[in-house]
């Protein structure tokens, strides 16, 4: 094998890695030098982000937008595998809402809506005024865009152009580029506010070590650090063994399908690949209530997975993860659709941080700040910068509002079908239009009752 540097194939990978890994670090220094930056409470992973990104419009950054995405999708599912992996804590803050899980799916499909009402609203009025070519399904994009990413709004968008709606592709990727930046800026800027507000105090982590108990780093249940494998090594071993059992149950769902149920698997399938961090959240949980089986049956000596290293190892996927999310953005160009765009987005982000606001309080009482803005960052852009908006006022993820993340986008597969209806219905004629805009406020309203009313039954004493 050759492995000097005319092997392209072997060496690129690792350059354009170590050049994210470069900017990290630069990033990491204008954190703690600069005052200005210091105090702006900007994540250093979504300062390096932004910097590849300026580098990347200059061409001055030779890592591929096929890598950038890459890193994106596969480091969300380690890092919520490395989370699922980790013990739970005895006294980690337990829920105190009844069916908090679907409550968060519900919370998630419901901004969906609220964004597609605002945005049809916004499509609809300039039809019918100052644009009249604008394609009046168009606003059904916002929350492709902001509520579920650049993956749906691409199709979405592409759907639309094939129907008529030219540039559609381009505007529904323009609106996940800027539903991202709305999530890291936006969500930075309320942030902020709140910190100054005296909302929440900025977690410091030099002295953070003193408050946690020494089992959290190493407990005597586990295998000895002497062991003849590195500890650090057992845990990465898991971690990918549960990515790996994740694209082997992934790959089988969807080939089951594929051979079932073939006209069901052409949008079941993209879901399942799309939202493989739920699988393997899931997966992960399985390996570890299998361990406890195997430790009560005295088939198994020691306990495996370490809390401090998986939360190390979920801290750097997180890291690289809106590093390169962020890099990735494209804004495509609008310029004959500016007027709808820019609507669409300035209310999109001020409809759904309002509408965030008022919910949260209802679903989660005791991390309401935790969970408003990890949801935010989620709804807006796409679940690794609602991590990242999490991750400046609870690093260690002690709340449950990570976990909410996943639970809820599970449930929210489910809350979230009729979407695909009304996805279809929007652009058939105009009666069919007014028709979806109703169905979506109907839908919405059922979701926020049940949001509001749902209660588990008290049974007498």
């Amino acid at each position: 094998m050759d492995f000097s540097a005319s092997n392209t194939s072997l060496w690129n990978i690792m350059i354009q890695i170590g050049l994210l890994s470069g900017i990290l670090l630069l990033a990491n220094i204008l954190r703690r030098k600069i005052p200005l930056v210091q105090k702006s409470l900007m994540p250093t992973a979504v300062i390096a982000g932004f910097i590849s990104l300026l580098f990347r419009a200059f061409n001055w950054f030779p890592v591929k937008l096929e890598l950038l995405e890459m890193i994106t999708y596969h480091t969300i599912a380690i890092g919520f595998i490395a989370l699922s992996l980790q013990i739970p804590s005895q006294k980690k803050e337990a829920e105190s809402v009844d069916f908090v899980a679907a409550k968060s799916g519900a919370l998630i499909v419901s901004t969906y809506l609220i964004q597609g009402i605002v945005g049809l609203i916004i499509s609809i009025s300039l039809a019918y005024t100052v644009l009249p070519s604008l394609f009046k399904a168009s606003g059904i994009l916002l929350p492709m865009g902001f509520g579920q990413g650049p993956g749906q709004a691409n199709n979405v968008g592409s759907t639309y152009e094939n129907l008529g709606f030219v540039g559609g592709q381009s505007f529904g990727l323009s609106i996940a580029a800027m539903g991202y930046l709305s999530a890291c800026v936006v969500g930075v800027i309320y942030l902020n506010y709140l910190r100054k507000k005296g909302k929440f105090q900025t977690v410091k982590t030099k002295n953070y070590s003193e408050t946690l108990d020494p089992d959290y780093f190493h407990s005597k249940k586990e295998i000895p650090i002497s062991e003849s494998i590195d500890k650090f090594s057992i845990q990465i071993a898991l971690v990918l063994l549960v990515y790996l059992v994740t694209y082997l149950v992934s790959l089988g769902i969807t080939n089951l399908l594929n051979t079932s149920l073939p006209g069901l698997a052409k949008s079941i399938s993209p879901l399942i690949w799309g939202f493989n961090f739920i699988i393997g959240s899931l997966v992960a949980t399985l390996f570890r209530g299998l361990f406890k089986g195997l430790q009560k049956a005295k088939l198994m000596k020691h306990q495996y997975p370490n809390n401090y290293l998986l939360a190390r190892i979920s801290g750097v996927a997180f890291d690289y993860m809106v590093i390169a999310g962020i890099a990735s953005i494209e804004i495509k160009d609008v310029k004959a659709l500016w007027l709808p765009f820019a609507l669409m987005c300035f209310f999109g982000t001020f409809v759904t941080l309002l509408f965030l606001r008022w919910l949260c309080k209802k679903i989660y009482p005791n991390h309401y700040y935790e969970g408003l803005l990890s949801m935010y960052g989620m709804l807006t852009g796409t679940i690794s910068s609602g991590v990242l908006l999490l991750r400046e006022i609870d690093p260690y993820f002690k709340t449950p509002a990570a976990t909410n993340l996943i639970t809820g986008s599970s449930f929210a597969i489910f809350f979230g079908a009729p979407m695909l209806i009304f996805i279809g219905l929007a652009p058939e004629s105009n009666k069919m239009l007014f028709l979806t805009l109703g169905l979506i406020v109907v839908y919405f309203l059922a979701l926020i009752l049940f949001i509001i009313k749902a209660k588990r039954k008290k049974h007498p004493a």
